[in-house]
């Protein structure tokens, strides 16, 4: 199974339309425990959506844990580095290609942090870019693969 979270009415061939409202697939609040068993995904689309959940380290260990072993975790999220992330009130995390260090399979920030912070996930980057759009809101498109 794939994932499109916060598919809002966009559909794409193969994934389930994942969204608290509908016309999604699959009503789910992603801010509570997610309702797909453990390794039971091939990959999740996240296109503008982490920034509308509030822990980070929540989203990132349900991803991790409901992806299967080299499961993708495509994301899009504006980044801190243009006015995107600020712009929406219902913005309410921040995130930049630093913060995806602390979830980062082999980064000293996640072997030194992992046990304080309580973060169980460990992701491989597959690849990672930043586009600037005209009205200076900039997003960072990220691939992660799952390291189980």
């Amino acid at each position: 199974m794939k994932l499109d979270l916060g598919c809002s009415d966009s559909v794409i061939p193969g994934y389930v339309r994942v969204d608290m409202v509908s016309p999604a697939d699959q009503i789910v609040d992603l801010r509570g425990p997610w309702p797909w068993p453990d390794s039971s995904i091939e990959a999740i689309r996240a296109f503008d959506i982490l920034e509308h959940l509030p822990d980070k380290i929540h989203t990132m260990n349900e991803a991790w844990r409901v992806l299967k072993p080299g499961g993708r975790f495509d994301i899009e999220v504006p980044t801190t580095d243009g006015r995107g992330a600020f712009q929406d009130p219902t913005h309410v995390s921040y995130w930049n290609r630093n913060s995806f260090m602390y979830y980062e399979h082999g980064n000293p920030h996640l072997t030194r942090f992992r046990a304080s912070y309580g973060v169980r996930c460990a992701f491989r980057v597959v690849s990672a870019a930043e586009t600037a759009y005209p009205d200076k809101v900039v997003k960072l498109h990220i691939v992660l693969e799952a390291v189980k």
